[in-house]
């Protein structure tokens, strides 16, 4: 079972200071509730090949995972995969105008659960979309201070 869970918000700020908060690695213990730990194994800054090392906790357990960008424009798109942990992943996220000063920032999980994951397919996705949510909802709130 694919897990596709699809994501957005509207943040009163303008493109390139949601991007650029979204996009640097070093932010995301801030809004993503889930991540305790983040750790450059390339240097910065954030490029395509760059390497990033997470530590998160997910229904229960902790994860470690590290994710590699694929693609990088800034201020438009960022998409990054799992380059080793127990779930294979993709994550996006887009950035359009959303009117004077806003941002529309779009989040996309999408990945194929394994072994103990994919027992729980139906379930996680459930969770990533509650997750997800509440984890804009950060963003925006950091952002619009």
């Amino acid at each position: 079972m694919t897990v596709d869970v699809l994501t957005e918000i509207v943040i009163d700020r303008p493109i390139a200071e949601v991007a650029g908060y979204a996009a640097d690695p070093d932010t995301a213990p801030e809004w993503y509730a889930n991540i305790d730990r983040v750790a450059w194994e390339t240097d910065p800054p954030l490029r395509v090949g760059s390497r990033v090392a997470f530590v998160a906790r997910f229904l229960g357990r902790t994860l470690e995972y590290t994710y590699e960008m694929r693609e990088f424009e800034p201020d438009t798109r960022l998409v990054m995969r799992t380059a080793q942990g127990p779930f294979p992943m993709e994550t996006t996220y887009t950035w359009e105008p959303a009117g004077e000063g806003s941002t529309r920032m779009t989040l996309r999980n999408r990945g194929e659960p394994a072994g103990f994951s994919r027992a729980i397919g139906p379930l996680m996705a459930s969770a990533m979309r509650r997750a997800n949510r509440a984890d804009l909802a950060a963003l925006k709130r950091i952002l619009e201070r």
